[in-house]
């Protein structure tokens, strides 16, 4: 199979010396293990950068341009990931830096997996622009962290969505008898429409009733939403008609995961619809 119709992983890690010693190695080997392990293994590519700079993260991503990028190293509580600097001590990067750089590459990968303590900052950022955002609502320990990698990565080898892989993942900590299952958090693509505040209240309070200028209002946010739910059902649409005749793996499982996030907005946008359609009537 041609290189550039693989899958490609991009591992980033950092391990200041100056900050607790992690099993970085570890984890990258099991990934790796596992992969080779895979049925379907000559349709991934794994890459890795050790002792990451902050100045190395985008030109690792001009490298290998991966479809999906894994941190592995320290998070702050404060929200921010721990890179190295020229001498190999700790260099923290801030969510909004990051989240700045994956809004550049957000048109060639679909995966961000930041398999660092607290590190659900940086995720929630970075799914403004990247469709899967994965990352720990608290600290994690070395085992669980490993244990979510190997669940992950198996599973997504096994043909698996992002979202599925996900949750294989989480199960896996679980298997290992590991009490951490629900650090990790699984964060997607914002939709562009913003949850309507208005419509939640009158929900809330089933006695209210709407004035005109409300009617006037909702009905005007039906349009909207219509007319989004329309486009996005005709780019889906498009999507599984390619889908049908792709035969890159790559552009496949891009497609795959395209599909998936659009499935999941008009799902959200339909139950939007249904909300002012009831108020309405």
């Amino acid at each position: 199979m041609n290189s550039a119709d693989k899958i490609k992983i991009l591992f980033l890690a950092a391990d200041p010396s100056d900050a607790a010693r992690l099993r970085i190695g570890e984890e990258l080997r099991e990934i790796r293990e596992r992969l080779q392990l895979a049925k379907e293994r000559d349709k991934f590519v794994l890459e890795s950068r050790e002792s990451v700079r902050p100045g190395d993260i985008s030109q690792a991503i001009f490298d290998v341009e991966p479809q999906i990028v894994h941190f592995s190293g320290h998070g702050t509580g404060t929200g921010e990931l721990c890179f190295e600097d020229l001498l190999g001590k700790y260099q923290p990067v801030k969510s909004e830096a990051l989240a700045a750089l994956f809004e550049l590459v957000a048109d060639r990968i679909n995966c961000v997996l930041l398999n660092a303590c607290d590190s659900e900052a940086q995720a929630k950022a970075i799914a403004e622009h990247i469709p899967f955002v994965i990352g720990m609502n608290k600290a994690i320990g070395d085992k669980a962290a490993i244990a979510f990698a190997v669940g992950f990565y198996k599973a997504l080898a096994a043909g698996q969505t992002i979202d599925k892989a996900y949750k294989f993942g989480c199960v896996e900590i679980r298997l290992q008898g590991i009490s951490e299952h629900l650090t990790p958090v699984l964060h997607t693509k914002q939709s562009p429409v913003s949850q309507v505040t208005e419509i939640q209240q009158i929900v809330s309070n089933k006695t209210m009733t709407i004035n005109p200028r409300q009617k006037q209002r909702l009905q005007q946010q039906l349009e909207t939403l219509q007319a989004e739910w329309n486009l996005r059902h005709k780019k889906l649409t498009r999507i599984q008609e390619a889908l049908a005749i792709e035969t890159s793996v790559t552009i496949k499982f891009q497609l795959e995961q395209q599909r998936h996030d659009e499935e999941a907005q008009l799902e959200s946008l339909a139950n939007e619809l249904d909300k002012i359609e009831q108020i309405l009537q």
